[in-house]
């Protein structure tokens, strides 16, 4: 992160440290996400993964690992893009976060 003070940098600096969480599973998911795609996202999409960072890990969790899906449609719409990421990007960089 650079010392930008723009609104957008402040935003990206705040999502940045929601999307570290207290599990190592869902950092190695939520980051690399944040860090490659947000910025190329739709305001909509961009919206919902603000909203789901607000989320409790655990149910983070269940839908990041394929055990449940949300039920809102937006919320489910970037849980799998998250996921798809995830398994289509090589994220080797970000282990040893």
């Amino acid at each position: 992160m650079n010392d930008d003070n723009s609104p957008a940098a402040i935003l990206r600096k705040r999502l940045y440290w929601h999307s570290r969480r207290g599990m190592w599973e869902l950092d190695l998911l939520l980051i690399p996400f944040l860090e490659q795609r947000f910025d190329h996202l739709s305001e909509e999409d961009q919206l919902a993964y603000q909203q789901l960072i607000e989320g409790e890990d655990q149910d983070l969790f269940v839908w990041l690992m394929h055990r449940e899906w949300p039920e809102e449609p937006s919320q489910r719409r970037i849980v799998q893009m998250i996921v798809e990421h995830a398994e289509t990007t090589d994220n080797s960089a970000y282990r040893t976060l």
